[in-house]
């Protein structure tokens, strides 16, 4: 499962499908479909024949929120979503959390859950940052990975390259199999 901050506004929320018909979306499709998980390099609508294999993408907030900054009162009216979604999948191995917010959105799920199940000290976000947690009340604990969202700021400075993108789903890959 991948979890990314929002629909994005020009993005998401214009097509009606995560990370399609944007630039983070066009990264991330092509980095899908590189590491396996996509049948078809980009995604530019629903209906455009993009199946994702062995993989989900969600969101910890359900609404573009201003400057991509939800407020910690929309994650949190949000929150009931993700969780729902986790239960649904039930065989989740391995969550991929595309930044920070998704990261501690995953985090604030698996306390939830199983407080016990989170590390101490509480892990840190970071590109390639790894733990394992409980995100299901009666699921085994699964990867959870950090990995730089695909953002037009992230990837046109090289904070994250395409390599750095493969990397983190080929791991998620490993991990799942």
């Amino acid at each position: 499962m991948l979890c990314g901050l929002a629909p994005a506004a020009h993005g998401a929320n214009r097509t009606g499908r995560r990370f399609t018909g944007d630039d983070s979306g066009h990264w991330l499709c092509a980095a899908l479909h590189r590491a396996g998980f996509a049948n078809q390099r980009t995604s530019t609508g629903q209906g455009d024949g993009l199946e994702l294999r062995g993989a989900y993408i969600t969101a910890a907030a359900r609404c573009a929120p201003p400057d991509n900054a939800p407020s910690p009162a929309e994650l949190s009216a949000c929150a009931p979503f993700l969780a729902r979604e986790l239960d649904l999948l039930g065989r989740v191995r391995v969550v991929v959390a595309l930044g920070q917010i998704a990261w501690n959105a995953t985090l604030r799920r698996a306390r939830d859950v199983d407080p016990v199940s989170v590390p101490t000290p509480r892990p840190k976000f970071g590109h390639g940052a790894e733990t394992r947690v409980r995100v299901t009340a009666d699921g085994e604990p699964v990867a959870l990975l950090g990995c730089y969202h695909p953002s037009r700021q992230n990837t046109n400075t090289g904070r994250l390259t395409r390599t750095m993108l493969d990397d983190v789903l080929l791991r998620a890959r490993d991990l799942a199999d």
